[in-house]
């Protein structure tokens, strides 16, 4: 049996083709990856009755893709998550960046690895693999040196899917790699995800000013809305008003969410939590050697006129994500975590999304 099959899924509006690779295991779970942004395009997951579920947002067009904001599925870098005031400093050297939020700096600017076409390597086999590639050159969108970056992405038989990161560089940069789908275990077109029990294994979180950058301070979740730390429905405390500010200012979660461990310095890539749709019992598991997420309720997706698979309409709260990553700003806060990387050293995280039904 092939585990891996090759498609078209159209072309951009520069005339480029992007190519899609369906990777599939034994259990029947199948996920669909583009070349353009290493992008999440379908993820089929079976629930309790053996019954298949796309439970990711997405497009089928790539010109609908290329014309929305969301970064829906994509592989996020050089830096994903916001950087204030658009600039860092490295040994007194200061760096300019494409301000692409406010006078921010997003998800790693104006082009992305989100809007990249990588190199692709297919892998067939019981558990396929594909192993995405990319140069980003020195002084791309700002950021100094040339990093070398490759994504793997393998289905395991367990219905496991592993997404494994690695970058080198030649001059020191900051690097945060991500990636952006947007999950509804119950399908991405049945509704909120308010229904949704989310676990997280996270004591604080970082509170943000009026732009969402981080205002330096870790706040313990205990007594506020982010505290996930027993299992609880997304909509229970789900409060975007005068009762709790951080979350009136994102209207909802959009917030860096710290590990109680940080981040797995032995090697492991310890179980976070998990995501639970209680109607389907599908549950997704969250495994990361990362020290936080971005827990991200949608509150940005609107009907911006570009449809979703199958002309679904966009509105708030319709999925979300769970970005693993390391702190946003970091490099502004001396007590956040370490995110620059230098010649010499490897960037070397992994992240798990294991399905499994309840």
């Amino acid at each position: 049996m092939r585990h891996i099959e090759i498609c078209s899924l159209g072309v951009l509006s520069d005339g480029r083709a992007v190519t899609g690779y369906w990777l599939r295991n034994e259990a029947g779970m199948k996920v669909l990856i583009s070349d353009l942004g290493g992008t999440i395009w379908q993820l089929h997951a079976l629930d309790r009755d053996g019954n298949l579920a796309d439970v990711v947002c997405g497009y089928d067009d790539p010109k609908a893709l290329e014309a929305s904001e969301g970064y829906i599925g994509a592989l996020i870098g050089r830096f994903g998550n916001r950087i204030g005031g658009a600039a860092f400093e490295i040994d007194g050297e200061n760096h300019l960046l494409y301000a692409n939020d406010n006078t921010n700096h997003l998800h790693g600017g104006k082009i992305g690895f989100d809007r990249r076409i990588w190199s692709v390597e297919a892998n067939d086999g019981d558990e396929p693999q594909l192993k995405l590639s990319l140069v980003s050159p020195d002084g791309e969108e700002g950021y100094p040196g040339t990093v070398n970056v490759t994504v793997t992405y393998t289905l395991r038989q367990d219905n496991a899917l592993v997404l494994h990161y690695h970058a080198t560089t030649d001059k020191t940069t900051p690097i945060n790699l991500t990636n952006h789908a947007y999950f509804n275990l119950g399908g991405f077109a049945s509704g909120t995800i308010f229904d949704h029990v989310l676990c997280l294994d996270a004591s604080d979180y970082l509170s943000t000013d009026e732009q969402l950058i981080p205002t330096g301070k870790r706040v313990p979740v205990e007594g506020t809305p982010f505290d996930f730390r027993q299992p609880k429905r997304v909509g229970q405390d789900f409060t975007p008003d005068e009762r709790c500010r951080d979350m009136q200012i994102a209207g909802g979660y959009d917030h860096c969410l710290n590990f109680t461990s940080g981040e797995a310095l032995d090697g492991s890539v310890p179980l976070r939590g998990y995501l639970e749709h209680p109607a389907s019992g599908r549950r997704m598991e969250l495994y990361t050697n990362q020290p936080c997420v971005q827990f991200y309720s949608g509150n940005f997706l609107v009907d911006d006129g570009n449809l979703l698979k199958g002309g679904v309409v966009k509105h708030k709260q319709m999925a979300l994500c769970l970005e693993t990553q390391k702190m946003p700003d970091s490099m502004h806060h001396e007590d956040f975590t370490n995110v620059m990387l230098r010649p010499g050293e490897i960037y070397d995280y992994t992240t798990i999304y294991r399905f499994v039904t309840v």
